[in-house]
């Protein structure tokens, strides 16, 4: 059997006084950690589950585990001893956890459970260690599922790539939004065509690459950014090739599965060429610099007193939610069957309805005064879930499947509304009756606001001074030929005559819970 020489500080922890080691009582208590906020990670799991983009995520936690154990020669001289100050932005990271789950923002709530990992090994076993082990423990930020919110802007940059391509390469191009025709035939840039999943395993693969095989920083940092910026291109790339190959072939080639294997393809080509440029770059492993061994081991009494004051630093968060759960009331249920705007009904003439799940109540109608005719479609959410709220990155005005109706632009707004501006989401949609311009924002906490991001902070206000959460999503919409401006007329008339009321009918609705004692 092979002897082992323990260092110093480990060999105090070796005696019989002492039978449990510091690296033991960290792993327990990050499996506390894990206990208490199972329900978090357990949606970075099922997001693993159900989408291909995020599978990468199951080999986040044993590269970095493998990363560490590389490095156990030169972690065995490092002295370990409690880090008190990593308290401060742990607690930071549960009090951003906690605000993410009042407004059910999954993805913030993701990231500040997995950035108390690293920071609960920090406040454990010190910064010595932690610079240490800077790399592996950051790299657990990779396995959460992040990228959904690059879909759309990088659907545009594709779109925008192939157009410009075909045209340069002298193909006549007629462009609705991100559907697109040729002489041969008409393409669109959808989900699938974005390149996100490129992007996020090219990231991915690239943090990793740079850790590896290159050591200056700067030449890191160019090899990242390279990674983000290849991929882009490339799918830009991938997708012309894609439609030239369809355009010359007689739309025999790339317009079935073979479209997507042309696509791996190419994809792994482009990670071919980062791995040359990273081994091109590749340098000699660093000198490791000896650490000084500590003065005095800390006591035991020290890292079970760290141990406790992290389990409950990191515990207070998911308890206090867990008690305002507790306490919700449970609000009457809410209709719309009073509502009587200005402008008289009117005929339907647009068969639409967006891509929303269903509400607690719903108000779709159809108005008219004089020549001019508006659709109001208004979903009010009362005590939202995880599938069924206001704000989501799930929901769309027309559905990605739908096969009717398609997008071709759409962009922020602001419009001149009794009380002051109205922000608000302009999208121009077409469809079976033809063209159509859609306005909509949210009301959230007693506001109208057409940016997501606010309506999150304002839900999250709601609920921690009056104790519900109410919301509501308001879509107006107008018919138009050729040119938007005849519908944003009647949209801005419409606004004019009965908004006041509609907010005045929203404020009503609300019925604030009562507020658990503190």
């Amino acid at each position: 059997m092979r002897a082992v020489k323990l260092s110093a500080p480990m060999a105090a922890w070796s005696g019989a006084a002492w039978p449990l080691a510091p690296l033991r009582l960290t792993i327990l208590a990050l499996l506390l950690a894990l206990l208490m906020y199972l329900s978090t990670a357990g949606s970075i799991v099922a997001v693993w589950n159900s989408s291909n983009t995020f599978a990468h995520g199951y080999t986040i936690l044993p590269i970095s585990l493998w990363l560490i154990w590389m490095q156990r020669d030169t972690l065995a001289s490092v002295p370990l001893a409690p880090f008190w100050p990593a308290l401060a932005p742990l607690a930071a990271c549960g009090g951003l956890w906690l605000l993410a789950d009042l407004g059910d923002v999954q993805v913030t709530r993701q990231y500040a459970f997995v950035a108390m990992l690293p920071l609960a090994v920090l406040a454990m076993l010190g910064a010595q260690l932690v610079r240490a082990l800077a790399f592996p423990l950051c790299f657990l930020l990779l396995a959460v599922p992040f990228g959904d919110a690059f879909i759309d802007p990088l659907i545009g940059v594709t779109a925008d790539f192939t157009v410009a391509a075909l045209r340069l390469t002298g193909i006549p191009v007629l462009r609705e939004g991100t559907f697109f025709s040729i002489p041969s035939g008409s393409w669109s840039v959808v989900e699938a065509c974005s390149g996100v999943r490129y992007l996020i395993a090219s990231v991915t693969l690239g943090c990793l690459y740079a850790h590896l095989m290159v050591r200056s920083f700067w030449r890191r940092v160019a090899f990242v950014a390279a990674s983000i910026v290849v991929p882009v291109l490339a799918n830009g790339v991938r997708a012309y090739l894609i439609v030239m190959i369809g355009h010359l072939s007689g739309m025999k080639l790339a317009v079935g599965v073979d479209h997507l294997i042309y696509g791996w393809v190419f994809f792994g080509l482009v990670m071919f060429l980062l791995h040359w440029i990273a081994s091109v770059w590749r340098e000699a492993p660093a000198a490791v610099a000896q650490r000084r061994p500590a003065a005095a081991a800390p006591s035991a009494g020290q890292f079970y007193a760290a141990a406790l004051t992290l389990l409950v630093c990191i515990g207070v968060w998911p308890a206090y939610a867990a008690y305002l759960r507790a306490h919700e009331s449970t609000p009457a249920a809410v209709e719309f069957s009073g509502y009587a705007p200005v402008w008289r009904s009117g005929a339907r003439f647009a068969d639409w309805s967006p891509a929303y799940p269903p509400a607690s109540a719903e108000l779709r109608r159809f108005y008219r005064s004089g020549a001019q005719t508006v659709g109001l479609t208004l979903l009010y959410y009362r005590q939202q879930t995880r599938d069924s709220k206001v704000i989501s990155s799930s929901n769309h005005l027309v559905g990605e499947l739908d096969p009717a109706w398609r997008v071709l632009h759409s962009g922020a707004r602001e419009e001149a509304a009794p009380g002051g501006a109205l922000a608000l989401r302009e999208t121009a949609v077409v469809g079976p009756t033809g063209r159509m311009l859609i306005w909509h924002w949210y009301w959230m906490d007693g506001r109208f606001t057409g940016n997501e991001y606010i309506g999150k902070l304002l839900h999250i206000r709601s609920k921690l001074r009056h104790g519900v959460d109410d919301g509501a999503v308001l879509m107006l919409y107008a018919p138009y030929d050729e040119k938007p401006e005849q519908a944003r007329a009647a949209l801005r008339a419409f606004l004019a005559d009965n908004l006041a009321g509609l907010a005045g009918t929203l404020a009503e609705k609300r019925k604030p819970a009562a507020i658990p004692p503190q």
